[in-house]
C-alpha cells in the first residue's frame, strides 16, 4: 500500500439523479427523490477513489462503515456533486468525511471507512 495522500486532500464525483436512484423498495415507488441509500453507495465510491491510488496490485479495498446524514432531496434530473475529503489513514484504514451537495444545498453529510487488505487474504476472509 502507498499513500501520496494528506490530511484534507479531496476527490470529487458527481451523479445526475436517474429512476435508478430513487427510493423504491418491494412495494414500489416511495418517492422519486434520490434515496439514502444511493447516497450512501456513491459516498462510498468517492471515497473509494483514494483506495484505487492507494493499493497495490496484489491488493484490494473493502468497505468498514458508511455514515449517511440526509439533509435535503435531490430531484429527478440534479446533479449532485460528491466530495469526500481524507480525516485519517491509520495503518491500512482510511476514513473520509464525505458531502453531497446539488449547487449550494447541502443534500448529505457524512463519513466513509476502507481498509485496504492483500487479495489473498480477503479471499480466505470470505472462504471462512
Amino acid at each position: 500500500m502507498k499513500n501520496p495522500f494528506e490530511i484534507g486532500d479531496f476527490k470529487t464525483f458527481k451523479r445526475k439523479v436517474t429512476n435508478n436512484d430513487i427510493a423504491k423498495f418491494e412495494g414500489g415507488i416511495v418517492h422519486p427523490v434520490f434515496a439514502t441509500f444511493a447516497l450512501a453507495r456513491d459516498m462510498e465510491w468517492c471515497g473509494r477513489l483514494f483506495v484505487l491510488e492507494m493499493k497495490d496490485d496484489d491488493e484490494e479495498g473493502v468497505g468498514t462503515f458508511v455514515n449517511v446524514k440526509h439533509v435535503n432531496a435531490a430531484l429527478l434530473n440534479e446533479v449532485v456533486h460528491f466530495k469526500a475529503t481524507i480525516q485519517s489513514v491509520n495503518k491500512n484504514e482510511l476514513v473520509c468525511a464525505v458531502t453531497a451537495m446539488v449547487n449550494d444545498r447541502v443534500i448529505a453529510i457524512g463519513s466513509t471507512g476502507q481498509k485496504i487488505i492483500n487479495k489473498e487474504k480477503l479471499s480466505s476472509l470470505f472462504k471462512s
